[in-house]
């Protein structure tokens, strides 16, 4: 009985994790973009309730449905570009443009033409998007030590070698050991958070949060300006590489199901806040990796852990915003820097497996891990277009020419 409990304990565990990098992270755009937008307090809860809330309902019904560790999230490309428009977009209007982003996103879903080129994607490329994406975050684990003062530095240094003594005795469970330590060594001593803020301890106001209704205006400043940038940049950097995570992971893509079901539950919460709920890919990288489960066909669990955590947080809302001052960044960077390393190293060696494709995956790879976005597109979409061009010219078209 106990073996079984332990054995569910790394898939829930990873869910955590994925769940604790998005509200550490990615989430503070939202915060931005409300301070931008003068949105109300009750606002900003019912916006976090209705992502939050989105992304739990999306990723337990899929990873339940399917079996498969489906991770969603919101469009932080998405809230990234609300921290300028909010500022001159009545949120009315905003909210719009989240009803015709998600209802574009929903008839491209349905698609069977973008069904199609999802499957035709090279498993190279998608392995080494998978890398290029993650890298960043690996890196982190060890840039983070010159910006972490004293107490920081110790932390990053303890929950290094935690990590390897774990990977060592019991690799299973050895971001387990690695996060309850450095959640120990917070608690107790204060190490990680910052100088201002260490020992600092108020109570959290606990209560639920309650979502609010703001009728959507269509406008074509909130179209232009919201609506069409926030589908392209869902599309482009959400959906392509959260479907391109589960093909490195070597799981099945049903891209009907998840990209149009994703959009649909935007559609309804918009009113509601959600300016997008979609597939995560960063996080997701967590949860389809061996850290998950030595079993690949049981680390659907981490999807749907991961669910249930955003719902229970959702809820909470007004009180997630108290709990993120406290937070380390640094232990929360270091952890999933550490739980992210198996994936990278998994995408590398996927990515570069087939000799004839491996100039086109380490293109896919490098422009990916830049981080640029130009045009309005993100280094994940470069990645991918220039390392397809690079595929079809040095794959495809060799291959062709070596048969005629």
């Amino acid at each position: 009985m106990v073996s079984q409990t332990l054995d569910w304990l790394p898939p829930v565990l990873a869910g955590l994790i994925a769940v604790l990098v998005s509200y550490a992270g990615p989430f503070l755009l939202v915060l931005q973009a409300a301070q931008a937008g003068h949105l109300s307090a009750a606002q900003l809860g019912s916006w976090v309730w209705a992502i939050s809330v989105g992304a739990g309902l999306c990723g337990v019904y899929f990873s339940w449905r399917h079996r498969i560790p489906v991770v969603c999230a919101w469009n932080t490309p998405g809230a990234a570009l609300l921290v300028g428009a909010l500022a001159t977009v009545p949120y009315a209007q905003a909210v719009g443009g989240y009803v015709v982003a998600a209802a574009l996103l929903w008839l491209v879903g349905r698609s069977a033409a973008f069904e199609r080129v999802v499957a035709a994607i090279p498993q190279s490329l998608c392995a080494a998007l998978l890398a290029g994406i993650l890298l960043r975050f690996g890196v982190q684990v060890y840039a983070q030590t010159a910006q972490a003062g004293t107490d920081g530095l110790w932390l990053v240094g303890l929950l290094f070698l935690a990590y390897l003594a774990g990977k060592r005795l019991a690799p299973r469970y050895a971001i387990v050991f690695t996060l309850a330590l450095g959640v120990l060594l917070w608690a107790a001593l204060g190490w990680g958070a910052p100088a201002a803020q260490a020992g600092m301890r108020e109570p959290l106001q606990w209560q639920w949060t309650l979502p609010v209704w703001t009728t959507p205006e269509f406008t074509l400043a909130g179209m232009v300006s919201v609506g069409l940038p926030m589908a392209v940049l869902c599309l482009t950097g959400q959906q392509l590489p959260g479907l391109a995570v589960l093909r490195a992971a070597h799981y099945p893509t049903p891209t009907r199901d998840l990209v149009a079901g994703s959009s649909l539950v935007t559609l309804l919460l918009a009113p509601l806040g959600a300016h997008g709920v979609n597939l995560a890919a960063i996080t997701a990288a967590i949860c389809t990796g061996e850290e998950a489960h030595r079993d690949p066909a049981k680390r659907w669990v981490a999807g749907a852990a991961c669910g249930v955590f955003y719902l229970l947080i959702g809820s909470l809302a007004g009180v997630l915003t108290q709990a993120l001052v406290l937070l380390p960044p640094v232990l929360i960077g270091t952890v999933a820097g550490l739980a992210l390393l198996g994936a990278i190293q998994g995408g590398l060696v996927q990515g570069l497996a087939v000799p004839a494709e491996r100039e086109a995956a380490l293109i896919t790879f490098v422009v990916t891990a830049s981080n640029v976005t130009l045009f309005g597109l993100g280094s994940a979409c470069w990645g991918l277009l220039l390392g397809g061009l690079a595929y079809m010219v040095l794959v495809r078209f060799a291959a062709t020419k070596g048969a005629a």
